[in-house]
Parts: structure tokens; C-alpha cells; sequence
């Protein structure tokens, strides 16, 4: 697989499955979860796409508290566990993308949860995760349209 739009929209959608994954099933451990979901995709992974992958459900992770606080905020009021499982990690993945992942543009961000959402659930719930998403970007101080472009790592 080459890098490029398309495999980062296969990319997020896999780091949905794996923390919806998360979300239902007890394992002893994170590297366990990690091992027996990535044990049929390693071979259409690159370095890259792994950094990727890794980077979005680490990031989700280890920021969980807050990304789950802002949703319940921005989807006034809902507690966390009424959503759907899906559409619940998909906001997980966008609201992380929104404030940590300043390379992604913010458009972007919320239209690959949307369509994510779309994929992986309905139409009404791509409307959803709009409408949550629409309020968290008007409060972001950054361009919308473009990213920052991240160093490169030798």
C-alpha cells in the first residue's frame, strides 16, 4: 500500500474498530488488545501507517478523560456511555485529531468522522457526529483548512 488519503481513512476506520474493541472486551493487557487486532493487518502496514495508527489510539488513550468531558459538553449533556458504541469512538477519534493533531487540518478531521460514522453506523449517525464536531471547531484558534505541517523524524 502506498501512503495517502486513502490509507489514512483505512487507518482511522481500524483505530475506531480497535477502541470500540477496547471498549467491549477485557483483555490483560494493552499489548495483548494491540497484538490480536493488528495480527491480520501487519502485512498492509507500513512503518508509517503503524506511526499512524499508533499515534490515534495512544493519543485517544491517553487522553480519554478529557476527549470524553468535551464530548459530553459539546453533545449537551449526554452522558458518554448513552452514545453508541461507534458513534462514541468515532467522536473519540475526531475530537483527538481536532486538538492534538495539528498536521490535520480540522475540516479534515471532522469529514473522515463523519464519513467514518457513515461507514461504520448510519446516515443519522453521521449527522450526529457532525453536529458535535460542528461546535468544537468554531472554538478552535487555528485555520480550519490546513495543517501544520509536523517536523520530519529522522
Amino acid at each position: 500500500m502506498s501512503s495517502g488519503a486513502p490509507n489514512r481513512h483505512l487507518l482511522r476506520l481500524w483505530a475506531v474498530q480497535f477502541l470500540f474493541q477496547r471498549d467491549y472486551n477485557q483483555y490483560d493487557t494493552w499489548e495483548e488488545a494491540l497484538e490480536l487486532f493488528l495480527s491480520d493487518k501487519k502485512k498492509k502496514m507500513s512503518k508509517k501507517m503503524k506511526a499512524f495508527f499508533l499515534e490515534r489510539i495512544d493519543g485517544v488513550s491517553l487522553n480519554l478523560d478529557e476527549i470524553d468531558e468535551r464530548i459530553t459538553r459539546y453533545s449537551e449533556n449526554w452522558d458518554i456511555h448513552r452514545l453508541g458504541g461507534v458513534d462514541r469512538n468515532v467522536l473519540r477519534l475526531g475530537f483527538y485529531e481536532l486538538v492534538y493533531c495539528e498536521d490535520v487540518p480540522p475540516v479534515v478531521a471532522v469529514n473522515e468522522a463523519v464519513q467514518l460514522a457513515k461507514e461504520l453506523s448510519s446516515d443519522e449517525s453521521g449527522k450526529f457526529v457532525n453536529g458535535i464536531l460542528d461546535k468544537m471547531i468554531r472554538t478552535l484558534d487555528r485555520p480550519l483548512r490546513q495543517g501544520v505541517p509536523k517536523p520530519e523524524v529522522l
